[in-house]
Parts: C-alpha cells; sequence; structure tokens
C-alpha cells in the first residue's frame, strides 16, 4: 500500500491504517527525538506525542508529499518546546554525561575501538550550535534526502546544502583541534 493511501484510509478513520504509518515511521522518529533530546523516556514522549498530533492534524497534511519530513517538522517542534524548559534540559544533560561515562567497559579491541570513535563523534557533534545537530542529524543519523530534510526543516533545499556544508566543515574543524585521534585512526 502507498503512503498516499494509508494517510487517505487514516483520514477516513481506519485505525489499521494509521497503525501501518505508525510502524513505518515510529523508529526513525524516535531516533531523531533522542538525538535531539538524549534521553530515552523523553524521546518515547515526544515522539508518542508527534505521532498524536499528526493525527489530529492528517487532514491539513498533503497526502502528495512524503511524510517523513512532516512527521520530522513536528518532532522538531516538540523537542525544542521540551528544551526550552531549562531546568529540565539540564538534568537530561547531566544524565547524558553519566551514561556515556559508564557506557565503554572492557572488550575486544575493535569493539572498544568503534565505541570510542562513536562516542567522540557524538561529543564532537554536541559542540555544534543546535541548528547544525539538527541538519547533520535529518541528513546523515536519518537519512532524510536534501528535499526531505528542508521540508522538515522549513527552508530550501539550497540552503540545506549550504548549511549541511558549513556544520560538516565546523564538525572538522571541531575534530581536528578536540578530536585530533578520531583523524589519525581513519588514516592507519
Amino acid at each position: 500500500m502507498s503512503e498516499a493511501y494509508l494517510v487517505e484510509q487514516a483520514r477516513r478513520g481506519d485505525e489499521a491504517a494509521w497503525t501501518a504509518i505508525i510502524q513505518q515511521h515510529q523508529e526513525p522518529i524516535f531516533r531523531l527525538a533522542y538525538l535531539l533530546l538524549s534521553d530515552g523516556d523523553d524521546a518515547k514522549d515526544i515522539a508518542q506525542e508527534a505521532f498524536i498530533r499528526a493525527f489530529q492534524s492528517l487532514d491539513r497534511f498533503d497526502q502528495n508529499r512524503p511524510l517523513r519530513p512532516w512527521l520530522s517538522r513536528i518532532t522538531i517542534n516538540l523537542a525544542r518546546n521540551r528544551r526550552r524548559s531549562l531546568g529540565r534540559y539540564m538534568a537530561h544533560l547531566t544524565r547524558w554525561f553519566q551514561q556515556e561515562s559508564n557506557a565503554v567497559e572492557p572488550s575486544p579491541q575493535e569493539v572498544h575501538l568503534q565505541v570510542w570513535q562513536s562516542q567522540a563523534l557524538w561529543q564532537a557533534i554536541r559542540t555544534l550550535n543546535r541548528s547544525d545537530q539538527e541538519i547533520i542529524y535529518l541528513r546523515y543519523f536519518l537519512e532524510l534526502s536534501v528535499t526531505e530534510t528542508a521540508e522538515a526543516v522549513e527552508i530550501a533545499p539550497g540552503t540545506v546544502k549550504s548549511r549541511l556544508h558549513r556544520a560538516l566543515n565546523r564538525l572538522r574543524m571541531v575534530i581536528e583541534i578536540d578530536f585530533p585521534a578520531l583523524i589519525e585512526e581513519h588514516l592507519e
């Protein structure tokens, strides 16, 4: 079944169609929320709220467009609203750092190296400003196309490309200065 067909059926009250839509998009929407909030429980809440809001607004969705950018936009907005509460955000950030510091356990060398590289890259990305992080998350972590990323952040595709280029240049500089071992690992 096509996504447009499922949307049309869901608009008519077909619960099975809406369930199919949720199943198709649940993981990427959760991942986006997690990448933006760094907390699994909050990410689950935001993902669930995103689907509730999407269902409530389904009649306004243009079914000629892909659904994922629209759902991503809702998720980003909800995550931004959540982050605005500084006290909660700081508590999440503290928990994230505690989890990260406990995440590495002794293991075979290859697994250890991969874990270290992932954490270092994650930390490097987290040093970027929020708009740089969002554009990188959407394009590379969620693997949205340039057009889908543009729809999700409500900017032109050309702007996505330029922002992504600048964000990656800033990330490259952060890695060169603060995480040079990441580069050395790839040169060996």
